[in-house]
């Protein structure tokens, strides 16, 4: 069974940046589910999973017009580890960031097509 594990939310200003991680573990076979899509989701209080950030099996990539060009997600497959680099935040960014293993192509922001998820890491962004 694929475990994602998140790491590195915290309380930032306005303006700053944070790199936010998520680390799995799995017996050998489930590492597919590393090498295939996955990606970063956000959730406010009182509204939908936002999809925010997606990278495919070549490494390929998709983003949210919300964090285009302030978000950069990556993965280190050797490390089993997927990370979101948050340049410029602002207050809006503040949420509880998930990441979700597909475990199959392509690539999606749509949440519903994700099989795994991590339980999350709060960020914070201060004015």
């Amino acid at each position: 069974q694929v475990k994602l594990v998140e790491s590195g939310g915290g309380s930032v200003q306005s303006g700053g940046s944070l790199r936010i991680s998520c680390t799995a573990s799995a017996p050998t076979i489930e590492y597919t589910y590393i090498r295939y899509s996955m990606g970063w989701f956000r959730h406010h209080p009182g509204r939908e999973r936002e999809g925010l950030a997606a990278i495919g099996r070549d490494g390929s990539t998709v983003y949210a017009d919300s964090v285009k060009g302030r978000f950069v997600i990556s993965r280190d497959v050797a490390k089993a580890t997927l990370y979101l680099q948050m340049n410029g935040l602002k207050p809006e960014d503040t949420a509880t960031y998930y990441c979700a293993a597909r475990g199959e192509p392509p690539k999606t922001l749509d949440a519903r097509l994700y099989k795994k998820w991590g339980q999350g890491t709060q960020v914070t962004v201060s004015s």
